[in-house]
């Protein structure tokens, strides 16, 4: 038996979503949503579902839409696609995928294209492959390839979501599943008496830059915010446990500590896991945390923020994999410390 909500995990997974062309992911995030809360949006691709009273402060939980995926740049005589990344892209994870490019007309599918080995040179065979070596194949006549697919049609990798034993495993894991906790601890706190307004954000745009959370934390100005995002299973080989901490699967949720990071709400956060029983464990960063909480922290004023992350591996690729109850102690994490917030609380660093 699932112990998340996959049926939800998997509409969202199953659709495309590269950054700046949310509008599939965002429609099914707000269908759901919308069966128990109240739902809007905002110009820039972000979806908001709200819960507690409408005139209380606002705490803001952010996971992204968004996924890595790739922009058509050219069309050639012979009909071929080149193409740009949409995001940070290993040119080595696309050689013989699938691409679905959601042109204007209806979806096409097309293949990524190289040299077969028969054919290059030997100096070539030991080359990584580029980005600029590569070509999106469709199999139609130029003349509609030219006409169908404009420059600037985006595409995805045709890669959907499957269930090795308790894990998932899709593209877009990164960070449609960020999205789907956010959610499912609005959830989960829905039948509370709320002392806050709480705001889930399918946030826009992070992958080229956090702009959606940017844009949807200047909107809501909360007192506090979580950002939801994945984070490097540190079993999988050559991930040192030196730098990335240890966060194996089945250790549930991931915090961060670091710098940019309010420290308050960690702290309550792991009172709030210890006291519920719930997995966690700790990765530092002596920087910015590359989540939707570095462009939150620094919305108006400033916004006490929180990063809870979910072991993933083989990060921005095409077979991304989570396990399921890591998903489900990022979820209570962020329920229980809602649950246990003061009424006025103070998020003051005092050192």
């Amino acid at each position: 038996m699932s112990v998340i909500n996959r049926e939800f995990l998997f509409r969202l997974l199953e659709v495309a979503a590269p950054s700046g062309l949310e509008r599939r992911a965002a429609d099914v995030w707000l269908k759901e949503a919308a069966t128990f809360a109240r739902t809007s949006e905002d110009h820039y691709g972000n979806a908001y579902a709200e819960i507690g009273p409408e005139d209380a402060p606002v705490i803001a939980l952010m996971g992204h839409l968004d996924e890595i995926g790739l922009i058509v740049s050219h069309v050639d005589s012979e009909g071929f696609l080149a193409v740009l990344p949409v995001g940070g892209w290993d040119p080595q994870v696309l050689v013989g995928q699938r691409i679905r490019l959601l042109a204007p007309g209806g979806d096409v599918i097309g293949v990524i294209g190289k040299k077969a080995i028969h054919v290059m040179e030997a100096d070539e065979r030991s080359k990584a492959s580029k980005l600029e070596d590569l070509w999106i194949d469709v199999g139609l006549p130029k003349e509609e390839v030219q006409t169908l697919i404009p420059v600037g049609t985006y595409g995805v990798v045709e890669q959907g979501p499957i269930m090795v034993g308790t894990r998932v495993v899709s593209r877009a894991l990164d960070n449609r599943v960020g999205a789907f906790i956010v959610l499912e601890a609005l959830r989960a706190l829905k039948d509370h008496d709320l002392k806050y307004r709480v705001v889930a954000v399918g946030t826009s745009q992070e992958e080229i830059g956090c702009f959606g959370a940017q844009v949807g934390g200047y909107r809501l100005d909360p007192i506090a915010g979580v950002a939801v995002d994945v984070t490097h299973e540190t079993k999988q080989p050559g991930v040192s446990e030196k730098k990335y901490g240890v966060a194996p699967f089945g250790s549930g949720a991931n915090l961060t500590v670091g710098p940019m990071v309010s420290p308050v709400i960690t702290r309550q956060m792991t009172d709030a896991a210890r006291a519920a029983e719930i997995p966690f464990t700790l990765s530092a960063t002596g920087r910015y945390s590359g989540t939707d909480a570095d462009a939150l922290t620094l919305v108006r004023a400033g916004v006490p923020s929180a990063v809870v992350s979910i072991p993933n591996r083989y990060m921005h690729s095409p077979s991304e994999m989570v396990d399921e109850h890591d998903v489900k102690a990022c979820t209570d994490i962020i329920a229980a410390w809602i649950r246990t917030l003061p009424e006025t609380p103070d998020f003051t660093r005092r050192g």
